[in-house]
């Protein structure tokens, strides 16, 4: 799981959060040590602090414990989803759309979205903000920010230490802007919006998790 070396700055930043975000199956956790010293090589002071901090409480916990704070961080919370669109959008029509858009975004920048997860994961984004030309990346983390800064808020709230791994997100992209900020507090007073019971699934077939995705 070696970090390409092409990756620099920001980029940098992005992929060791979009790994550090995932779920902590055998692979990952058996690239702790490397993730760590990545970590601690970060230019950016903030961001490097805050990974730094991370991977301390990472490393030194037992793998169960790291797989099950995770299942219940972001799999049984749902104010601490992953899924950024959830937030806007809730389980409805609208964010199939939104989904639809996200994933043509990929294809475009010819980095087809590959695997079982839904475009709007926030470690497959973060992965594309590392990987794609012309700052496309930054472009929809950016465009998603509120989404973003009330999931921080949220493990913050939480007291967990993946709270660390947003603030280096957080510091990555810059401050807020105050339409960001209004959003962020908007979104966290209405909760995601709902469909009525019966209505079809929110997201096009070709959108949905295969039979074997882990969640």
């Amino acid at each position: 799981m070696a970090l390409p070396g092409r990756h620099r700055g920001a980029a940098t930043t992005f992929k060791l959060c979009s790994l550090l975000l995932s779920y902590p199956d055998r692979e990952l956790l058996d690239a702790r040590a490397e993730l760590a010293g990545a970590a601690a090589a970060l230019g950016a002071a903030r961001a490097r602090a805050a990974l730094t901090r991370f991977c301390r409480w990472w490393r030194g916990e037992e793998p169960l414990a790291l797989q099950q704070h995770y299942v219940e961080t972001f799999d049984l919370d749902k104010r601490c989803s992953l899924y950024l669109t959830f937030y806007d959008d809730g389980d409805t029509r609208t964010r199939g759309t939104a989904l639809l858009r996200l994933k043509r975004m990929y294809r475009a920048a010819g980095l087809p979205l590959e695997g079982a997860e839904l475009p709007d994961y926030l470690p497959a984004m973060l992965e594309f903000a590392a990987d794609a030309p012309g700052g496309r990346g930054q472009i929809m983390l950016r465009e998603h920010r509120a989404a973003i800064e009330l999931l921080r808020l949220s493990l913050h709230d939480r007291r967990t230490p993946y709270a660390d791994v947003l603030e280096a997100v957080h510091h990555t992209l810059g401050e807020l802007s105050g339409a960001d900020r209004a959003r962020a507090i908007g979104l966290a007073a209405g909760g995601p919006p709902r469909e009525l019971v019966g209505l079809e699934p929110f997201a096009p077939p070709e959108l949905m998790p295969t039979a074997d995705a882990r969640r």
